[in-house]
């Protein structure tokens, strides 16, 4: 196991879904010695087993970048190792698991992660990889294994959240729809995954790798972007440099996200602003009574407005 001082820096991006967390991945991909990698969690079954595209837009089996990892890594992607990983994931990798997360065969699920980090980094010539895999139970498991993480806990308004999630959104991969979800699921999993994450900033580490957090909230980043990100990048130890942010408009270039929602395919000026079309939802006095007082704690307060 490699000692947590020599171990590749992994910035791990979590918090439930249609929060934020890719567009910030890609905002922090683009300093200097940094590597995005997307949402690693979902490489073995959308990436080896389906050949999604990588952001890159090469099916992942013909990125070049990836095919390196994996050859890096495990000597080559193979279908008999990404189903192994599967099955440790079914046995280790769970949410209501994050109170009691040792399990026998969590060293060696957490092993496959930080080869995949490491020769991440070695491939890119970066000094930091970004896995923005969101689950509080991997992050967990990572901290637990060992491994050297700062997590950055993603925050955002439930309400704006369990809007997106009944949103209909195409998967540019393949055309087919993405998972809907009702009011009352998206508050129940925005709840859960937030606890676990403050449970992993509350953890008494007995050994192992120190596990950093530190929150961000949606609404500031898109509020004062590069003040937000620079306050970030100096927790995080990286170089405050953001010549890509000019005002609300954020200039990407491509990166080797193995997955995560359609944003990892922009390339380009995107614009950073609020959707602010949750504030007629509904829904939003629903989501508002079941996520307080977690809610209230981040910030979030008022029933409807």
């Amino acid at each position: 196991m490699t000692h947590p001082s020599t171990a590749t820096r992994v910035v791990f991006l979590g918090g439930l879904g249609r929060s934020g967390t890719t567009l910030l991945e890609r905002l922090l991909g683009e300093l200097p010695g940094v590597a995005p990698l997307g949402e690693v969690v979902h490489l073995w079954a959308r990436g080896v087993l389906a050949g999604e595209p990588c952001g890159c837009g090469r099916p992942f089996g013909a990125c070049p970048f990836w095919t390196a990892v994996g050859e890096h890594a495990f000597g080559g992607w193979t279908r008999p190792l990404a189903e192994r990983v599967l099955a440790l994931r079914r046995r280790v990798d769970r949410t209501r698991r994050v109170l009691r997360i040792g399990h026998p065969d969590l060293d060696e699920y957490v092993h496959a992660y930080r080869r995949i980090h490491e020769a991440a980094a070695r491939v890119a010539g970066a000094s930091v990889v970004i896995d923005s895999s969101k689950h509080a139970s991997l992050a967990h498991c990572l901290a637990e294994g060992g491994a050297s993480i700062h997590v950055v806990h993603v925050v955002r308004d439930p309400r704006a959240v369990a809007h997106s999630w009944r949103k209909a959104v195409r998967r540019p991969e393949d055309g087919r729809p993405m998972t809907r979800w009702g009011p009352a699921r998206t508050a129940l999993h925005w709840s859960a995954q937030n606890v676990a994450l403050d449970l992993l900033a509350r953890r008494d580490r007995r050994g192992g790798a120190d596990v950093q957090v530190t929150r961000l909230r949606y609404e500031d980043l898109i509020a004062a972007p590069e003040a937000t990100l620079t306050d970030l990048a100096h927790r995080l130890g990286l170089r405050a440099e953001f010549p890509f942010v000019t005002g609300s408009t954020a200039h990407i270039t491509t990166a080797h996200t193995v997955s995560g929602n359609p944003m990892r395919f922009a390339v380009g000026p995107v614009g950073l602003a609020l959707d602010e079309s949750w504030r007629s939802g509904a829904h939003r006095g629903l989501v508002a009574a079941l996520t307080w007082p977690l809610r209230s704690r981040y910030g979030y307060h008022g029933v409807t407005a």
